[in-house]
């Protein structure tokens, strides 16, 4: 065959080749290795969209390159680093649902020791397409050396495939944008940037933010950390005699309520209760209520939550600081604390994949033993809505590893059913008639509020009936707001408000948030105190006996007769006792009397204005010191007195139900575990619920 017929190929169509064949590798690996959580049409149109614009636009790279030696070295490069980076992820996920780190890419020690089982115990059989890829890097000089074209490509038809792959890159950004607002800004979860924008665009952004990470830790010395230990030692609040180790060595079972306010508490709908239970448990008189509690969280929400109640520290102004910088950071968590002074074994339960806000990395940071996450309970067709396990299911399937857990115990459950848009099905409805407001968000907020009432009922029937009531402290409250600022004007009709007269002083009125301490023998009251989620650990420190004065921690014990009072939002405003003020852009004060919710006139009041200034300036300044340990990780440089910095290799969160079963029967009769202590039975069968997917 003369050269005259033999098949010939510029650059664009070996390009456009290449790019396919990753493309449709890319594409195998989402649907079957990948659990990215694609749900609806959207979702997958975006998934099998995302990957190729970027591809293409990394080996449109080698275009440039005018001599074809260049072109062919260079491009055979970039299709290697795609292929590694394809294959890696593959591999790394198999092991720990989770997509590699361009730390963990840069740490080969790091690397091998985080894989654990060999690499060979990893193959699958469909990994037996990359090696379309190995021969194509092997053979892809020649082929190009024989096959392509010698006539050279214009610039112009250079810059139009790449702007074409630009083009495709910016769409699917938009559209996933528009799916899911807020996408890089708060960065949920790892999963989320690689079903919405692709492998690529997430080992570029991990990338980028090392570097910046990298960039604000590395310019510290150990002298930064002596201003934060200065402004701890500032407001330290020494504890109340009357509570100071009142639950020493209890269980602590703390219960996260995802989107929960205060405003539902004794609140009724259509003559109903909303949450009958927690309105008894409420007025309980095992029960300290603080009904003037407030969430102090920023666009990280839920984590948010969970790193003030764990460190004692703030979120960030912006995004979540579990998924910004909780895996790499220095914690001196809770978990870590009470199993160094009091020997408690710590867990999690949550009906999410474990990889969400980066959990999975980050309470192995704070020093968490287990963490049961989505894997760990039985998914049917009915038993998960929204983001994970409907509440019943969690709670009641928990028990099983609740009952083999050494005591004392610290836990932690993440609850779910409750989180916007709140949808639930009308079986899952004991009957409760939701109120009908002009928006339906609204009216189906009471609707799962209930059913998250109904499931915290049939869960502590369970304690009681086990024998774990008596040996624990229950702590509940409110992560953040349900109700977002923009639909409040529905929600004042059920509030006896006019919601044409609504304003910024009646939002703030209902950023509050449940917060009980329930205890068997507890002085039980309800507290009026003003504090918010910073003072949560300090607070559940000193009732169990933990003095926090060597610890960097931003709040101060709401039972302590020195509590600071004044209540810092993330957004700059503040909340107390008797006003609620707002800082304006151009510097000055709006501040409203809680008594009447009228603004007061600053003109009029000098001295007020002078004293807000001063407790403006404070928290603020509370605020910056949270950052400042963040965004540094300040915390590797100071180490309390008796407490050993955590090392998140000793913890892995994989066959958990087994490791549970080795230690009890390790222990033999010095196990301490509900379940030893039960004669080696199971007390699964005391938990009752009427959740319709377990056939009571």
């Amino acid at each position: 065959m003369t050269n005259k017929y033999m098949l010939k190929l510029n650059r664009q169509n070996i390009i456009l080749l290449l790019s396919l064949l990753l493309w449709i590798e890319t594409i195998i690996a989402y649907f079957v290795d990948f659990n990215l959580g694609i749900e609806g049409v959207l979702q997958v149109i975006i998934a099998l969209f995302n990957p190729f614009g970027f591809i293409l636009l990394i080996l449109c790279i080698a275009n440039f390159f005018v001599r074809d030696k260049f072109f062919t070295i260079s491009l055979e490069i970039l299709f290697s680093l795609e292929t590694i980076i394809l294959i890696a992820n593959v591999i790394y996920y198999r092991e720990f649902s989770d997509f590699i780190s361009i730390d963990t890419m840069l740490s080969a020690q790091k690397f091998n020791g985080a894989m654990g089982k060999s690499i060979a115990t990893l193959i699958m059989p469909q990994d037996a397409i990359y090696l379309i890829n190995l021969m194509l890097i092997i053979f892809l000089p020649f082929v190009i050396k024989k096959y392509l074209q010698v006539k050279p490509i214009r610039l112009v038809n250079k810059v139009a495939l790449l702007f074409v792959s630009m083009l495709l890159v910016i769409t699917n950004l938009t559209i996933s944008e528009m799916n899911r607002p807020q996408l890089l800004g708060r960065t949920f979860d790892q999963t989320y940037i690689v079903k919405y924008l692709g492998l690529n665009f997430y080992t570029i952004y991990n990338s980028a933010n090392k570097v910046n990470e990298d960039t604000e830790k590395n310019n510290v010395t150990t002298v930064d950390i002596d201003s934060p230990l200065e402004e701890t030692a500032d407001i330290y609040a020494k504890p109340n005699k009357k509570y100071f180790g009142i639950a020493k060595k209890k269980n602590v079972i703390i219960i996260h309520l995802e989107s929960f306010q205060q405003v539902l508490i004794n609140m009724r709908v259509n003559n109903q209760e909303v949450t009958p239970f927690l309105n008894s448990l409420y007025s309980d008189k095992n029960t300290i209520s603080f009904p003037n509690f407030f969430h102090e969280v920023g666009q990280g929400k839920t984590s948010d939550a969970e790193t003030m109640l764990e460190s004692g520290l703030f979120g960030l102004p912006t995004g979540s600081f579990f998924t910004k910088l909780g895996p790499t950071n220095t914690f001196q968590g809770a978990p870590a604390i009470l199993q160094q002074k009091e020997g408690y074994t710590s867990a999690v339960f949550h009906g999410n994949v474990g990889s969400f806000y980066s959990r999975n990395k980050v309470y192995k940071n704070m020093g968490y033993n287990y963490f049961f996450d989505q894997g760990y309970f039985d998914q049917t067709e009915n038993s998960n809505i929204g983001f994970g396990l409907k509440d019943k299911l969690m709670f009641q399937e928990s028990v099983k590893y609740l009952e083999k857990l050494q005591q004392p115990f610290y836990v932690k459950y993440i609850t779910l059913t409750n989180h916007y848009p709140f949808d639930l099905s009308d079986e899952d409805n004991d009957g409760f008639i939701k109120p009908e407001t002009q928006n339906n968000i609204v009216n189906n907020y009471f609707v799962t509020a209930h059913y998250l009432d109904a499931s915290l009922q049939e869960f502590f029937k369970y304690l009681k009936k086990s024998g774990l009531y008596d040996k624990s402290m229950i702590v509940l409250y409110g992560d953040h707001y349900g109700i977002s600022d923009d639909k409040n004007t529905a929600l004042a009709t059920l509030l006896n408000k006019d919601p044409s007269t609504w304003n910024k002083f009646d939002n703030a009125q209902l950023q509050r948030v449940p917060f009980m301490i329930n205890m068997k023998g507890l002085s039980g009251h309800v507290d009026n105190e003003y504090g918010g989620e910073i003072d949560v650990l300090p607070t559940i420190l000193y009732l169990l006996g933990v003095n926090t004065k060597g610890y960097i921690q931003l709040g101060t014990d709401l039972l302590s007769k020195d509590h600071n009072r004044n209540v810092v939002f993330r957004d700059n405003n503040l909340i107390n006792k008797n006003y609620t003020i707002f800082k304006n852009s151009n510097g000055s004060f709006d501040v409203y009397d809680n008594k009447d919710g009228k603004l007061i006139d600053l003109n009029n009041y000098p001295d007020l204005e002078k004293n807000i200034t001063q407790i403006y300036d404070k928290k603020q300044k509370l605020l910056n010191t949270s950052d400042t340990i963040n965004n540094k990780n300040l915390l590797r440089f100071y180490t309390p007195i008796g407490f050993k910095p955590t090392n998140p290799q000793d913890y892995d969160y994989d066959q958990e139900d087994n490791k549970l079963n080795e230690i009890n029967n390790s222990l033999g009769n010095a196990s301490t575990s509900l379940y030893s202590q039960n004669n080696d039975k199971t007390t699964t069968s005391l938990y009752e619920t009427n959740a319709p997917e377990v056939g009571n």
